[in-house]
């Protein structure tokens, strides 16, 4: 459980499936009626009516706007604004609020949120440019005209130089995206309750989760790549013309099995994080919580990635452009994928560019997957209610009921 006020978990969590916090409509006495009634037993209708023109006549002037003729309110069924003591309405968030919250939060607390992430990526990108520069093997040189068994060689050749390859850089975002992760999700809980937090703070709050975290981070690619050979090795084991087909319908399986799977467990990171808890238990937080939002979440965590891919994009081709030139280097290297080959001009300035991407990147993705996780548990828990609480907020103290 979180020390932290209005993060913890709900004493009996509706996603736990105890939902005595929230009142419900009580249960038909008689075992007749259809479960979710409210009780027979209900106070007479109140007799009211319209207010009577207090002039009487009929050239009298209209009241003013509203009843009584006071200042107009909201009309019936309407709502007051939400109270808002950080980056979000404490309420059910739109997508256009998931995102500018992150962005806000980000802006507020960017010394400690963007100024931790740009440590992070120049650690990363500097340790990646050295590996790429002495530690990865040559590529391997595939002969277009090659045919038969040598082609079926060279590509598999190819492929395994590719997968060394990209395995160090792989692991190096993973560990950035978590240390990265790990401190904002703090600084966005602290933001949505409208407090300040330093880079040390945050830090203290968030180092004892480093390793749960860490599991986390590395169970999930375990568990897709188990999808995949589940799906994939049957055919490829058979290995004729119908193991190929076999292996064609596996890997089409695959890729419907893992992105409802990533779905599904998007938030858990969120859950180890504020709710302090274990590894296991925030993958099936994350799934109560995602439980009949699916599409939803798809749709914002794809345009999400599709935001991110274009930034990175505008910000990556400049300084591509840039480092190839400066290199001196020929295109067609760049397309064979020869990064071992590149000189130190085309590293240093491609790298520049990474960080730049990187720093921006990584903690919007980790805010928007926080406040997605509020948003849920706004929407199921009424999580607002604790969070104005703890934010102490006039007339939502401790004795306040939830309703």
């Amino acid at each position: 459980m979180n020390d932290s006020p209005g993060w913890a978990t709900p004493g009996s969590a509706p996603s736990d499936g105890q939902e005595a916090a929230i009142p419900r409509p009580s249960e038909p006495q008689d075992g007749k009626g259809p479960a979710g009634q409210w009780s027979p037993e209900q106070p007479p209708p109140g007799q009211w009516s319209p207010p009577s023109n207090p002039a009487g006549g009929p050239g009298a002037p209209p009241p003013a706007p509203g009843w009584g003729g006071g200042p107009q309110r909201p009309g019936w069924g309407g709502h007051p604004p939400a109270a808002k003591p950080g980056v979000i309405p404490l309420r059910p968030l739109g997508l256009g609020e998931i995102l500018d919250g992150s962005v806000s939060a980000l802006r507020a607390h960017w010394r400690t949120a963007l100024g931790f992430s740009l440590a992070v990526s120049v650690v990363t990108q500097v340790a990646a440019i050295l590996m790429q520069r002495y530690l990865l093997p040559e590529p391997t040189n595939v002969d277009p005209n090659a045919s038969g068994t040598e082609a079926l060689r060279q590509a598999s050749e190819s492929a395994r130089t590719t997968l060394i390859s990209l395995t160090p850089v792989v692991l190096l975002t993973m560990i950035a995206t978590l240390f990265t992760a790990s401190i904002v999700t703090v600084v966005i809980s602290r933001s949505v309750l409208g407090r300040p937090v330093t880079l040390s703070e945050a830090w203290a709050e968030a180092r004892p989760r480093i390793l749960p975290l860490t599991g986390l981070t590395l169970l999930l690619p375990l568990i897709f790549a188990a999808v995949m050979t589940v799906c994939v090795g049957p055919g490829l084991l058979v290995g004729s013309e119908a193991g190929a087909a076999l292996a064609l319908l596996g890997f089409t399986a695959a890729c419907v099995v893992i992105p409802w799977l990533y779905v599904r467990f998007a938030l858990a990171a969120p859950a180890l994080m504020l709710e302090r808890q274990g590894i296991i238990a925030s993958l099936r937080r994350s799934a109560k919580l995602v439980r009949g939002a699916w599409w939803r979440t798809f749709g914002i965590l794809a345009l999400t990635q599709l935001l991110v891919l274009l930034v990175s994009f505008v910000v990556s081709i400049p300084f591509g452009i840039i480092a190839l030139i400066t290199d001196g280097t020929d295109m067609s290297e760049l397309l064979e994928g020869g990064g071992s080959s590149f000189g130190w001009p085309f590293l240093i300035i491609s790298g520049i560019g990474e960080v730049i991407v990187s720093t921006l990147v990584y903690p919007f993705l980790a805010g928007v997957m926080a406040l997605l996780y509020v948003d849920q548990r706004i929407r199921r828990e009424a999580l607002d209610l604790d969070l104005a609480r703890a934010a102490g907020l006039p007339g939502h103290d401790a004795d306040t009921p939830r309703s």
